[in-house]
């Protein structure tokens, strides 16, 4: 899955662009030691979210899919499943879930919804975060299955 080139200003056109989690490394995950150390935790989050069996859709947006050498962190969306519950979750997954535990342990700012959450419907809710605090509008990326 080819992911577009970046815009004059260093963003992915606006649009929710599909990759395969190897690809989104092998894109973002490389050229500073620190994209390299966010493309790790990329991939362990994603394994943990995977493990609790709910994940819907997993969103990556922010500095680390954008031109940026040394993005602070990495942002993610994810979409659970209606019949899942934090309480039910165990081991290292259970942090994802606590916004400030997964900002300190995971370097990440972790976001998450059930599917019956999403106000005017689940790609409406996914489709905003592409949206920047100016207003203006930079590609995201979900990461799916090949």
């Amino acid at each position: 899955m080819d992911l577009p080139g970046f815009n004059e200003i260093g963003d992915l056109p606006g649009d929710v662009h599909e990759a395969s989690l190897e690809d989104v490394v092998a894109r973002f995950g490389v050229g500073t030691q620190q994209r390299v150390n966010l493309g790790i935790r990329l991939q362990g989050i994603y394994r943990l979210a995977m493990q609790t069996g709910f994940l819907a859709r997993f969103i990556v947006f922010g500095s680390f899919v954008t031109a940026k050498p040394e993005p602070g962190d990495v942002d993610i969306f994810m979409v659970m499943e209606d019949d899942f519950y934090v309480a039910r979750v165990t081991g290292d997954a259970k942090m994802l879930f606590d916004y400030p535990v997964a900002k300190v342990h995971f370097g990440a700012s972790i976001f998450w919804l059930r599917r019956v959450s999403t106000l005017g419907g689940e790609q409406d809710t996914i489709n905003s975060w592409q949206y920047k605090r100016d207003g203006g509008r930079r590609g995201i990326v979900e990461i799916v299955s090949e």
